[in-house]
């Protein structure tokens, strides 16, 4: 069942109402600060909408966060059923040292059609649209999945562009990459919207890789699906994490996900940049008002925008 279409404004006033709300901590080091006054707005948005909502990708666990906890029911009550996304700020350092590329995210879908991700850490592969499906595999080897992407898009292994966090645990993942001659973009952040410059006809990312956050992965699957790109993930896990996916029901931890496992059916994905960002630019304050920047996406009417619009304070 498609999602009413009319609802990817009123979320677009959600993210955009979260982004403001963080954008008075840019630049000031204050992290807690910044994702408090994005998780308020968005909050209180989200819950002016006629929906009947839970939140299976949020702050943390109902002990862990006191607002948009995994399992919270939001919304009017009086709509839909779906399942709902969010990251209110996706970048916190970079909101608090002023950088680029932080957002407020969000993705819906009909309830029951999103993967509850826990809070752990997940291997993640993706790659743009146009290419054969299910081409790459987490069990390949890097060399093995940089020589069946370069086959399918007709180029070298040097001329691929590969994206991925840099953190000491891919240390062997980018030794791959160099000996491959590889050229490797590195982020310290925000591995979202890195994810989904896969399918950006104006970036020269060819493939995103690598261990980061399972809540991100979910997201950035969200973004994807709409778009046609493909991803493949597993959680990635030690005792204790393990114990926490347990308690999602998720039976089999070794087990990969493909997009369409990720996401199931109709999906909306919408961003607003906090900071000025590499799809749309930040938060512009005025003296009456703000402008607010967005990427949305609806996936079963086929929507790809970047609006801007102006709010009173």
């Amino acid at each position: 069942m498609s999602l009413n279409s009319k609802l990817l404004d009123q979320f677009i006033s959600v993210t955009e109402k979260a982004a403001y709300g963080a954008s008075f901590y840019i630049g000031k080091n204050d992290k807690i600060l910044a994702d408090k006054g994005a998780v308020d707005n968005m909050r209180s948005e989200i819950n002016k909408i006629d929906i009947d909502g839970t939140i299976v990708i949020g702050e943390g666990e109902m002990d862990e966060a006191p607002m948009l906890y995994v399992g919270e029911k939001v919304g009017t009550k009086k709509g839909p059923s779906v399942d709902i996304a969010v990251d209110p700020l996706e970048g916190t350092k970079f909101v608090a040292k002023g950088l680029p590329n932080s957002f407020s995210m969000l993705a819906i879908s009909n309830s029951g059609c999103m993967f509850s991700a826990p809070d752990t850490y997940m291997d993640k592969i993706a790659i743009g649209n146009d290419l054969p499906k299910n081409l790459l595999d987490l069990d390949n080897s890097v060399e093995k999945n940089i020589d069946l992407l370069a086959k399918a898009k007709n180029k070298r292994p040097d001329q691929i562009v590969a994206c991925i966090l840099d953190r000491p645990r891919h240390k062997k993942i980018i030794s791959s990459l160099k000996n491959l001659n590889v050229k490797i973009k590195f982020i310290t952040d925000g591995d979202v919207s890195a994810a989904l410059a896969v399918v950006d006809k104006k970036s020269p990312i060819d493939i995103y890789l690598g261990i980061g956050g399972g809540p991100e992965g979910v997201l950035a699957a969200a973004g994807l699906s709409c778009l046609g790109g493909q991803m493949q993930t597993r959680l990635f896990l030690d005792e204790e994490t393990e114990i926490k996916a347990e308690n999602h029901g998720i039976k089999d931890i070794k087990k990969k996900y493909n997009i369409d496992e990720l996401i199931k059916g109709d999906v909306m994905f919408v961003a607003t940049a906090i900071t000025d960002g590499d799809i749309t630019p930040g938060i512009q304050n005025k003296a009456k008002s703000f402008i607010a920047s967005t990427y949305a996406l609806h996936k079963d009417s086929k929507t790809e925008k970047k609006v801007s619009n102006h709010h009173n304070k």
